[in-house]
């Protein structure tokens, strides 16, 4: 008997909608980081001769390639010797040319950027924190004469605090490398609320970390903000551009679904693979995300694959209930265990109901929900969750969605079409 016995009922009709999120745009990165570049306490603080650390993360931020092309431009501008280091924590299973080639996934080479990378795990022990706490430094940046933080400024996904993911969160885990972040890590994303501002202020007393450029991507993905944060105001600015990074998070609509299917997990999407903001699920399970009472709330979660540029992290893929066979097939254990052993939490990579088709994972994610009937069931389909402009909502959610005013349907309620092998069409 195969797993055709939990087809029963026939699902429900949907349709495709589009979501209005947050806009704000820079089309011109090159220029907007020229102009951060000519604020006092920023371009001044580069002076001709001086090596300059650039740091690139393993997230798939938008245009990240020109952000770091446009600082490394505006950094020999001023005659000063830029180069990149990847800054990722234990990111690419902890190894150094993994690292390298991860970032060159996002365009980021020695060709492409007109400067030397190097990528080392090597570390320097800057001191304590908090009595015992080691604090750890790429040793590559150590030895420049400055260095200066590139990342986005974003809500975290397992934790709460006054600042989350961003420059601070980079200086403490990505400059950290494996072993800053294993030992981070160690104590408990409960206590990260506190050791990343810790961390990270004293981080600015033993380096030369002179600003950092913080980014927030606006509801579409997109960078919508650059802005270079001298050193000394890195704390409370950080502080005031997380909470406009919340505003413009773009969210699922809606308050109640069944069944959401996810195309893409991945770390180029989130730390998480999928963002716990937007499915209310975290991987550590540290704290309760959202609001008390966050929604939308999910029954079951449907992951079909993994995104190329994730090269096999899996991290996250414990957060679904059912998963496609050729997500799990693209797992790379060193990777993903390597990730998830650094963060303490096996249970990221645990593997879902695994199943070969999309009409399989459905019946069976329904089966999986409570008080629901398969033909009035409330299911909804996005890429990842960092594309949700553009979803499909099942008939029954429709009119839900509808009312918020900020969603529209882009087209007639259809069937769910799969092919032959039991397969959704791609998105």
């Amino acid at each position: 008997m195969g797993l055709e016995i939990f087809e029963r009922g026939t699902l429900p009709m949907w349709a495709p909608v589009r979501q209005q999120l947050v806009a704000t745009r820079i089309d011109d990165i090159d220029a907007a980081v020229r102009a951060e570049f000519t604020r006092d306490g920023v371009g001044d603080t580069i002076k001709p001769g001086m090596s300059v650390a650039i740091t690139a993360g393993s997230r798939g931020i938008d245009r990240i390639d020109k952000v770091i092309r446009a600082t490394v431009d505006a950094v020999k501008a001023r005659g000063a010797e830029p180069f990149i280091i990847p800054a990722m924590g234990s990111h690419a299973g902890a190894i150094a040319e993994n690292q390298t080639a991860l970032i060159a996934h996002y365009g980021i080479t020695e060709a492409t950027m007109g400067c030397p990378i190097r990528s080392s795990m090597d570390t320097v022990e800057l001191g304590f924190v908090e009595g015992d706490v080691p604090v750890w430094f790429d040793k590559n940046a150590y030895n420049a004469d400055a260095t200066i933080a590139v990342g986005r400024i974003k809500p975290h996904t397992d934790f709460r605090g006054p600042v989350e993911s961003g420059l601070m969160k980079m200086l403490a885990i990505g400059l950290g490398k494996q072993k800053g972040a294993d030992y981070f890590h160690a104590q408990s994303m409960f206590e990260f609320h506190h050791l990343i501002p810790a961390v990270g202020r004293f981080t600015l007393t033993q380096v030369n970390i002179p600003f950092g450029i913080g980014l927030i991507e606006n509801g579409y993905g997109e960078i919508g903000l650059i802005e270079a944060v001298p050193a000394a105001k890195i704390w409370d600015r950080e502080q005031e551009l997380l909470k406009l990074a919340k505003e413009w998070l773009g969210r699922l609509p809606g308050e109640r679904i069944d069944v959401l299917i996810v195309d893409y997990i991945g770390k180029d999407i989130s730390g998480d693979g999928a963002d716990p903001n937007g499915i209310n699920r975290d991987v550590v399970g540290a704290v309760p995300l959202g609001e008390a009472a966050p929604y939308p709330r999910i029954q079951r979660i449907i992951f079909r694959d993994l995104t190329p540029d994730t090269e096999g992290n899996a991290t996250g893929i414990g957060m679904g209930d059912v998963a496609l066979r050729q997500a799990v097939d693209k797992m790379d254990p060193v990777r993903s265990y390597m990730n998830m052993i650094t963060a303490k939490s096996p249970q990221g990579v645990r593997i879902p109901l695994t199943v070969d088709t999309d009409r399989q994972a459905l019946y069976i994610a329904l089966a999986c929900c409570i008080k629901t009937d398969v033909g009035t069931s409330r299911i909804a389909r996005i890429r990842d969750t960092k594309h949700v402009e553009h979803l499909w909502v099942s008939e029954h959610l429709l009119p839900e969605v509808l009312t918020s005013g900020k969603v529209e349907q882009t087209g007639p309620v259809q069937p769910m079409a799969f092919d032959a092998n039991g397969m959704l069409p791609e998105i």
